[in-house]
């Protein structure tokens, strides 16, 4: 983490440079740190059983995780990391030492999608290298489109975990590995459905390859973590009143993989952060720090405040 911390703030100093400012390199590598202290007091966690508001859908967060509530995981995802705001976000889970601005750490997005009851008789006849295949070709033609939106192309490079499904527990995983426009580093981005009555309960991790082994060590507690309440689960299913979704085992693992990878597009975590100091050293629109006064000092970013609920307790 340390050496992230100096590349970040040798940015900040050339780019305080540049804009005419004073500050020193300590003095940027000391707003750096400021700033992730700032963010990591600010979250909220919650352990143990949660219910979540519809009663849809409840969390059992074991020991070694922590949850974030939705209205803190959708400040997380917009304003911290940059992605377009999405209202179906349910929370987040992170490794019990993660967090937003963690170096080496992941988090899994935990979203519902009520598309209807997903029948899974395919499950057992998918030929799973012939659809990597499929992918690779059709991404040609996504990534020209992305192009013409002003977004880098994505292109995946294999399975980083081929898809498996749990047909007892109805539970559907996969992980993917991605490029992303120029980048050195390939991008992680782990999968898992849990199809319900009426819909599908997804959990999306985006991490390094490198942290392969990290993630996966610790799906085997991910997978169980979320699941749906009674009368919604999938054995719940009443054909005479509930639909049939228009997926299929298959089609959440092709369906339109590049888009969903949208949600969460991997840009390195601290690269957000970069971008809050272009903004706040280069422009000098925005105040990047402001003082709270307490009794041990703390800076706040203004950049995009915390959602209510979020404030540090006097």
């Amino acid at each position: 983490m340390k050496k992230s911390l100096l590349a970040v703030a040798a940015l900040l100093w050339s780019l305080a440079l540049i804009a005419g400012e004073k500050d020193s390199l300590e003095r940027a590598r000391e707003r750096a740190l400021n700033f992730i202290d700032s963010v990591n007091k600010a979250m909220k966690y919650e352990t143990g059983v949660i219910k979540l508001p519809d009663g849809t859908v409840q969390l059992t967060i074991p020991q070694g995780f922590k949850y974030l509530n939705a209205e803190q995981s959708r400040f997380v995802i917009t304003d911290l990391w940059g992605n377009p705001p999405n209202s179906t976000i349910l929370g987040m889970i992170f490794p019990e030492e993660g967090g937003p601005l963690a170096d080496s750490s992941f988090a899994f997005v935990i979203t519902y999608d009520p598309i209807g009851y997903v029948k899974d008789e395919d499950a057992d006849k998918i030929d799973y290298n012939q659809m990597l295949k499929d992918i690779q070709k059709d991404e040609i033609q996504e990534n020209l489109e992305r192009q013409k939106q002003g977004y880098s192309p994505i292109h995946m490079i294999g399975w980083a975990q081929k898809p498996y499904y749990d047909k007892e527990n109805k539970i559907l995983h996969w992980a993917k590995e991605l490029k992303f426009g120029d980048a050195e580093a390939h991008t992680l981005n782990y999968d898992v459905r849990i199809l319900g009555r009426k819909g599908i309960l997804s959990l999306n991790a985006v991490a390094t390859m490198s942290e392969l082994g990290l993630v996966k060590n610790d799906i085997p507690k991910v997978l169980h973590i979320a699941s749906f309440t009674s009368g919604n689960t999938y054995k719940d299913f009443d054909p005479k009143v509930d639909e049939v979704a228009a997926w299929t085992i298959g089609g959440l693992v092709a369906g339109k993989v590049l888009a969903k990878v949208g949600l969460l597009a991997f840009l390195g975590k601290f690269l957000k952060f970069i971008i809050i100091g272009i903004v706040a050293l280069g422009a000098g629109i925005v105040k990047f720090f402001r003082r709270k006064k307490q009794e041990n000092v703390v800076y706040e970013p203004v950049q995009a405040d915390p959602p209510a609920g979020t404030e540090q307790n006097g």
